[in-house]
């Protein structure tokens, strides 16, 4: 068997005559519009405009040719914005987000270029699914947050593929950017330390560092992929899952989208306890809410933290999740705000909302996410649900209605309406139009 980073570079280099599904089309462009939903809204946030050093109203002037403003720059920027809400869609065989780590760095580079939609969506594609392979097929350190690390390999396969590289080149270009993957901390997100955000950013700037250190003639070890994630940040590398179905399962219908503004780890709580909500308006009365048990797998079960620090922390806490929610009887950006961190009664319902791992549910990772909610009231009486996996996945998924919606609600947080919906529509037709077209109503 050759080695997986030339599977993935002959990959590569046949991309232009691999036959996709128009199922996969589809599903690459409800992504596409996904990324650029969560950049937008990610870029209302103070910090990212700080980040951007933007002294007008439109911070997306930087995608104009004409502003000469560096590739790495602008993947770096849209990178981070994205990650910034905790909206951004995933993968749950990767434990990872491919979308945001590719698609940052395939626009900067198309926005000069002559590009139909069509082929901006087959690099896409592609990157996503080197990217999403690389991350099944490893086993990360559990101290290592997923983000920077084999997303970057993704992003510079998509940009392989953008710039036609034959595959003695995709090879070396792959070797050099495995070399490029971050050191990160799970501790960040569980701490609530920002810089966790930056990591996906810096992943999409990578992958344009590796192709200049390429262009300029430096090289990487002979197979990067297997030395970094078989040994340095996993201790080990499954080659043959990595390559199994490769050019016919394509990744992106793997996918999934969130509706929650938190953690996915969080995500299956709280579909339970929309049910409870649905059922018993009687737990819409927070004051008379006893306490609050949740039972799910391991990686949930982590998030137990009833006094987050800041509004990263508050995404990665259960007991925040569920208080919030109930508070509000909403789970989207607004709900977890620093007003919301510091409301008084979602803070004592914090105090209320235990988590801890049932090894049952554990084991049926991570083909299904379960959770049990349980409710107890003042007055004795008790609600329970329980769901067997996230909604929003490829077998539970949401109507693109929903997910158009979502669009809506994250964009019109800097762009009219009207705005939002012409490019929604323009990203849902992308393989029919330039990709000009595109940037262009992003732009304006």
């Amino acid at each position: 068997m050759e080695s997986v980073v030339k599977e993935f570079a002959n990959f590569i280099e046949k991309s232009a005559d691999i036959e996709i599904p128009n199922a996969t089309l589809h599903s690459a462009k409800l992504i596409v519009a996904d990324c650029l939903g969560a950049i937008v809204g990610g870029m209302a946030e103070p910090e990212i405009r700080m980040l951007a050093e933007s002294k007008g109203d439109n911070v997306f002037e930087i995608l104009d040719g004409t502003k000469r403003v560096a590739d790495e720059t602008i993947s770096f920027l849209f990178g981070t914005a994205g990650t910034v809400l905790e909206m951004d869609e995933g993968h749950q065989f990767a434990k990872g987000h491919p979308g945001m780590h590719i698609f940052p760095a395939l626009l900067a580079a198309a926005r000069n270029r002559e590009f139909s939609g069509e082929e901006f969506l087959r690099a896409f594609i592609i990157g996503y699914d080197v990217g999403a392979r690389i991350g099944l097929a490893s086993n990360l350190n559990p101290n290592m947050h997923p983000h920077g690390t084999w997303g970057g390999l993704g992003a510079a396969a998509g940009l392989a593929v953008m710039n036609k590289m034959k595959a003695r080149e995709a090879s070396e270009y792959l070797n050099i950017v495995s070399s490029l993957t971050l050191a990160t901390s799970r501790k960040t997100m569980l701490e609530g330390a920002t810089v966790r955000n930056s990591y996906t950013g810096v992943s999409n700037k990578m992958a344009h560092v590796g192709l200049m250190l390429l262009k300029a003639g430096f090289t990487g070890e002979q197979d990067g992929i297997k030395s970094i994630f078989g040994s340095v940040v996993s201790n080990k590398f499954d080659d043959k899952s990595a390559v199994e179905l490769l050019g016919k399962r394509f990744e992106v219908s793997r996918n999934y989208f969130k509706l929650h503004a938190c953690c996915r780890y969080n995500h299956a709580a709280l579909d339970a306890l929309w049910k409870i909500i649905e059922q018993h308006s009687e737990v819409k009365n927070i004051n008379q809410i006893e306490k609050i048990e949740v039972q799910s797998y391991n990686l949930a079960a982590e998030l137990k933290d009833q006094n987050p620090r800041n509004v990263l922390a508050c995404k990665f806490s259960v007991p925040f999740a569920i208080a919030t929610t109930l508070a509000n009887l909403d789970s989207g950006v607004l709900s977890f705000t620093e007003n919301m961190r510091t409301n008084k009664n979602i803070q004592n319902l914090c105090q209320k909302v235990t988590i801890v791992e049932d090894t049952n549910m554990t084991g049926k990772l991570p083909n299904l996410r379960p959770a049990d909610v349980y409710i107890q009231m003042a007055n004795g009486s008790t609600f329970k649900a329980q769901v067997t996996t996230n909604r929003g996945d490829w077998q539970d998924p949401y109507s693109e209605e929903e997910l158009k919606q979502k669009f809506i609600s994250l964009t019109t947080r800097l762009w009219s309406q009207k705005k939002a919906l012409n490019v929604y529509s323009k990203s849902m037709k992308l393989e029919k139009i330039p990709l000009d077209d595109l940037i262009n109503s992003i732009i304006n």
